[in-house]
């Protein structure tokens, strides 16, 4: 978690927790949501099935009641009995007349009797004048009446013709006078009370309405308690060849559903209001809401148990992370908790003192260690170099050379000050660079003649760079005594200075050519091992405190000089902040 914010931490947790748990319960609730609306929209296009089933089979019922008084009224046209009357009345006797009369009379009451829907059945016989019926027997002709009824006869686009309020069926025989006026015609009243109850027998819902519609939308009958106005309302609104409409009418809505009998221009026609589409779903609606206030407190619920079951707690480990990441090693978990967690923050408090010990016991006595030997390098007085500068100190008094005297011992004072001051364990580079001039140019008085001196300009910006105390005068002095010391002519020494994006390199190299690659790699090789001891004493000490210090690619990288020596790359690995 190095490098994430607790926020970030915070909110991915438990964002990714509330995300896990919404995409189990989102599918329960658009499943829940679904079922709703399906069952909703079934249970509407169940009813509406329903009612134009009902509406289809009662149409094909009333069509066979038709077709049946239809045949009736045919065969009767084809009654010999009738037509002598209608043709041979003139040349009858009054008895055969009589006779005739009665006979057609209790036909016409039998064919009455066949259906409940007939309410009287007539013959009008327009060549005798006279009318016959079920119910009123024989009555004089009527002309008005019988105009009126051939011209309903005559026009094909009615089946059930409407005369003064009533119901009515005609047929007529194709004989005919010299007007073209058939001689007699067969006529149905039907019952218009009759009419209404078959309707009001398929009304199986609460204020709902039928009716019958013949040619030309008229309305021919009813059911009891059906509004004409909505009826009205409908007919304006919606093409009459819909199936299923939803209307609003007077801010109410209504389910209009219709059936058709083509080849009698009959459609029955019923609404039903909303409501009582709605109400078979009432009570499902009602757990409808129980199930979304439900799976609200669940979110709800699950969203603060897990806050404090399992964010919160593992909040607190991450936090105490944090602070070991810091170095803060005295924290541990104060905590009462059981389970997993309490199991976690048990095993954390004693890795915690484990590693506190393990670092009082190794790291810090390592740290003793390197700053014991940097303490025994800078008391140890090199004794040649001791020699060497009385020497030169010597030659110079005996030339009463006083201003070189002077120079050579301020330098010779600021070394030893630097080697034996004790207060620091770090410098900054300015400082230590300063110094392995100083050393250099104190040789210098000494090797003037067969050793030249290259030294670098430390670059501005690696000047406050804090480094181990004495990690470049021990390299330069192991390069003068291994070396150049010896070489009779021409010696090069070069200190330089680089960097190279994270890292600074600080290089020593000569010219000695003393040692080959076989020899470097078996000084690698043994730089690296903290056990070897011997001359390389002073170099593995500096390859261990820059490790120390800057880390893992950091230290001292031996190879060939270019200078045809040996070369000596010091390499700190700077981190960024």
């Amino acid at each position: 978690m190095k490098g994430v914010s607790h926020q970030t931490f915070r909110k991915r947790l438990f964002s990714r927790l509330l995300i896990m748990y919404h995409i189990v319960i989102l599918p329960i609730i658009i499943l829940g949501l679904y079922l709703y609306i399906w069952s909703y929209n079934n249970a509407s296009d169940e009813l509406s099935r329903h009612t134009e089933n009902q509406l289809n089979m009662y149409l094909e019922g009333l069509n066979r009641e038709i077709a049946w008084m239809e045949s009736q009224q045919y065969n009767l046209l084809q009654d010999n009995e009738l037509q002598s009357v209608a043709i041979t009345w003139d040349v009858m006797s009054n008895v055969d007349r009589k006779e005739s009369m009665h006979y057609l009379v209790n036909r016409l009451r039998a064919i009455q009797g066949t259906s409940a829907y007939i309410e009287n059945i007539s013959i009008h016989i327009r060549s005798i004048g006279k009318t016959i019926s079920s119910i009123y027997s024989v009555q004089d002709f009527e002309d008005a009446y019988y105009a009126s009824i051939y011209s309903g006869f005559t026009n094909p686009s009615y089946f059930i013709n409407i005369l003064n309020e009533s119901l009515t069926l005609t047929v007529g025989n194709m004989s005919q006078d010299i007007d073209g006026v058939p001689f007699y015609l067969v006529e149905i009243e039907l019952d218009k009370s009759k009419l209404q109850q078959s309707l009001d027998s398929i009304n199986l819902y609460e204020n709902n309405g039928l009716f019958l519609i013949g040619s030309n939308q008229e309305l021919l009958w009813k059911s009891s308690d059906a509004s004409t106005d909505i009826l009205f309302e409908y007919l304006d609104q919606v093409p009459f060849e819909e199936d299923t409409q939803v209307l609003k009418i007077n801010d109410d809505h209504y389910q209009f559903n219709q059936a058709s009998l083509n080849e009698r221009n009959l459609t029955v026609i019923s609404y039903i209001p909303e409501d009582v589409v709605k109400r078979p779903l009432g009570i499902f609606k009602h757990w409808v809401w129980i199930f979304g206030v439900f799976v609200v407190i669940a979110i709800v619920g699950y969203a603060y148990y897990t806050y404090r079951l399992v964010h919160q707690p593992l909040l607190t480990l991450v936090n105490a992370f944090r602070k070991v990441e810091k170095g803060n090693l005295d924290q541990q978990i104060e905590q009462d908790s059981s389970g997993e967690f309490g199991y976690i923050y048990d095993r954390f408090n004693k890795m915690i003192t484990r590693l506190q010990n393990l670092i009082d016991r190794n790291y810090k006595q390592t740290l003793m260690v390197q700053k014991a030997e940097l303490k025994q390098l800078q008391s140890q007085i090199n004794p040649h170099f001791l020699y060497n500068s009385f020497f030169i100190l010597n030659s110079l008094a005996q030339t009463e050379d006083i201003e070189r005297i002077e120079q050579f011992t301020l330098m010779l004072g600021e070394y030893f000050k630097f080697i034996t001051r004790n207060e620091e364990n770090t410098v900054d580079l300015k400082s230590e660079v300063k110094h392995a001039r100083m050393y250099t140019e104190i040789q210098n008085m000494r090797f003037s003649r067969r050793i030249k001196v290259d030294f670098g300009e430390l670059p501005q910006e690696l000047e406050k760079i804090k480094v181990p105390k004495l990690i470049i005068q021990p390299i330069i002095e192991n390069a003068y005594k291994y070396s150049l010391e010896n070489k009779a002519e021409a010696g090069l020494l070069r200190v330089s200075f680089l960097k190279m994006n994270s890292e600074v390199h600080i290089i020593v190299e000569d010219n000695g050519g003393l040692i080959n690659e076989l020899e470097i790699d078996s000084l690698n090789e043994r730089l690296r091992d903290t056990e070897t001891k011997q001359e390389l004493t002073g170099l593995v000490n500096i390859h261990r405190r820059i490790v120390l210090t800057y880390g893992e690619g950091s230290g001292i990288y031996l190879s060939k000089s270019e200078l045809d020596g040996l070369k000596v790359d010091v390499r700190l690995v700077i981190k960024e902040d």
